[in-house]
């Protein structure tokens, strides 16, 4: 069976989508395939360790971009 993706709407912030849009161009990537890379090294390192990437991980960022 093909590996079929979902479709899930998402909200960022405007300074969250431009961080990772910028992430994205630095990687050649799309913002999609930029978002996707990382929910899935998330996922990977959860699996490793049984923990999140960081105890604070549901608390709001504050993104310092000028």
């Amino acid at each position: 069976m093909a590996d079929t993706k979902k479709q899930v709407p998402l909200r960022l912030s405007a300074k969250l989508y431009d961080a990772v849009a910028a992430w994205a161009e630095d990687d050649f990537r799309s913002v999609n395939g930029q978002i996707e890379y990382l929910l899935t090294e998330c996922v990977k390192q959860r699996k490793k360790n049984g923990k999140y990437v960081s105890d604070t991980i549901d608390e709001p960022i504050e993104l310092d971009i000028k």
